[in-house]
């Protein structure tokens, strides 16, 4: 049952979203919105709170509270790139390493690897399940091998999140797996070979390229619009022109561009792609980390004919080090079972006894409605803060759920030079060139928007402004 602070909070955010409330506008007194509603002081300055928490409004001592600017009204959002779609070699490997040795360094600012602030996960609560779960290991219980797909606890509670999106809903459909990235690995190992044509997204998340290259595969990028994803036309006329044997897909809160594919769309997508034949592979890590109401359906809420991999795990939303993933691979199911068995055997079940205990006490939930509501705060404040300090012209997408935000500067900008000049004041920020096989994006920049607002981050943000007016002003110098 939804409590009357949130109705009202919920209905006030419609009105801001639809124009009724101005960027900038004070909202009502307590006192006048009680006149209107009927609702008591105290319900009314919950909802006020809750909206605060949401980063919609914000508190003017002494004033009362007043509209934020909305995420897309900031600034203008990036220009879908055009070019030649055709398949290519990857080697991006070489480059992403430079990535690696900024990951666990305490004196970069984490502007680079999307993960979230453990300020922003349920620590203490993880502790205690963590502490129960490992009696197990006093009784024996646990010390052997456990079940090749999972422990039963956790596929069922995950079966029980899956009701109404997917058809088959009691578990043994589901595969655990070591994190979301393990889930892909396995899904394109079972049903694409060396040399084949994998289509992504363009611009892409870096580690689909990494494991594309690693299985010696080509990637076909098909540009994507950062509001509202693929044009389907085009899709098409790409898939009747391409011999593409599977697509590695990412629509809701995709990385880095953040939107959301609409439920038409979605369902378009999935006929266009598996009514080919194509086997689909679903990244939905992202899925419970959005800004709205509601919940995204995943891609394979569409799926007729068991064609679409559905991955996921606990990485972005419960804790990193968990790596408790899974994945609903429809008819490849025995294939995936069997590639799993043969490179990892089982996974820990401490980790899945954790997780699942998680979930069944209704624990996940509650956390993720504080956990949305802070990354949608700083999600706002990071957007604000490029708008201040970064260069006109800047276009900056309007994530609606997610932790990723994608920058747009000038074309004379080489984000790779960013990224050096950034690394050297201890700023660790994700180069576009990272995201793409080709050029397209060597202009854009990646940030994590998974960190607490601080004073800290906006010096962050100010000091790369900073560098990228110098690199304007060097380039616009004659020789």
């Amino acid at each position: 049952m939804e409590y009357q602070y949130l109705r009202l909070a919920n209905d006030l955010e419609r009105k801001i979203r639809t124009g009724n409330f101005k960027a900038g506008e004070k909202l009502p007194s307590l006192r006048n919105l009680r006149a209107q509603t009927g609702r008591s002081i105290s319900t009314i300055y919950q909802a006020y709170n809750e909206l605060e928490d949401r980063g919609v409004v914000e508190v003017r001592e002494k004033s009362g509270f007043y509209v934020r600017p909305l995420l897309d009204k900031v600034l203008p959002r990036p220009i879908r790139e055009k070019g030649i779609i055709e398949p290519h070699q990857v080697t991006i490997n070489s480059h992403s390493t430079m990535l690696q040795q900024y990951v666990n360094n305490p004196e970069m600012l984490p502007l680079g690897t999307a993960i979230p602030s453990p300020e922003l996960l349920p620590l203490k609560q993880l502790a205690r399940e963590v502490r129960s779960a490992a009696a197990g290991y006093m009784t024996g219980e646990m010390i052997g091998y456990g079940h090749p797909t999972g422990i039963s606890a956790l596929r069922t509670e995950l079966a029980k999140r899956s009701v109404g999106y997917f058809s088959r809903e009691k578990g043994e459909e589901i595969i655990v797996t070591s994190g979301c990235m393990d889930a892909i690995d396995l899904c394109l190992r079972a049903v694409a070979r060396e040399g084949d044509v994998i289509l992504i997204e363009s611009p892409t998340f870096l580690c689909y390229l990494q494991l594309i290259e690693d299985l010696n595969m080509k990637a076909l990028e098909v540009p994507v619009d950062s509001e509202t994803g693929f044009d389907m036309d085009q899709l098409e006329q790409v898939l009747s022109d391409h011999d593409v044997r599977a697509a590695l897909l990412n629509a809701n809160f995709h990385n880095p561009l953040g939107y959301v594919m609409s439920n038409s769309d979605k369902k378009r997508l999935v006929e266009i792609i598996t009514g080919r034949g194509i086997p689909l592979i679903e990244d939905d890590i992202y899925g419970d980390l959005y800004f709205t109401e509601t919940r995204p359906v995943p891609l394979k809420s569409f799926d007729t004919n068991g064609l679409v991999l559905y991955c996921s795990s606990f990485t972005k939303s419960l804790a990193p080090d968990l790596r408790v993933g899974w994945t609903i691979p429809g008819r490849f199911k025995e294939k995936v079972k069997r590639i799993k068995f043969n490179s990892t055997v089982v996974n820990s079940q401490l980790n899945q006894v954790v997780a699942a205990r998680f979930l069944a006490t209704g624990a996940y939930e509650r956390h993720l409605r504080k956990m949305r509501n802070s990354l949608k705060k700083q999600a706002a404040n990071m957007v604000m803060a490029v708008a201040r300090y970064f260069p006109e012209g800047t276009r900056v997408s309007a994530p609606q759920g997610g932790i990723c935000l994608w920058v747009e500067l000038d074309k004379g900008i080489d984000s790779l030079e960013l990224f050096e000049r950034a690394s050297k004041e201890n700023i660790a920020i994700v180069p576009g060139n990272l995201c793409s096989v080709t050029d397209r994006f060597s202009h854009c920049i990646r940030l994590n928007c998974g960190y607490p607002w601080s004073e800290r981050f906006e010096e962050g943000v100010r000091k790369l402004g900073v560098m990228v007016h110098e690199m304007l002003t060097a380039g616009c110098k004659p020789e």
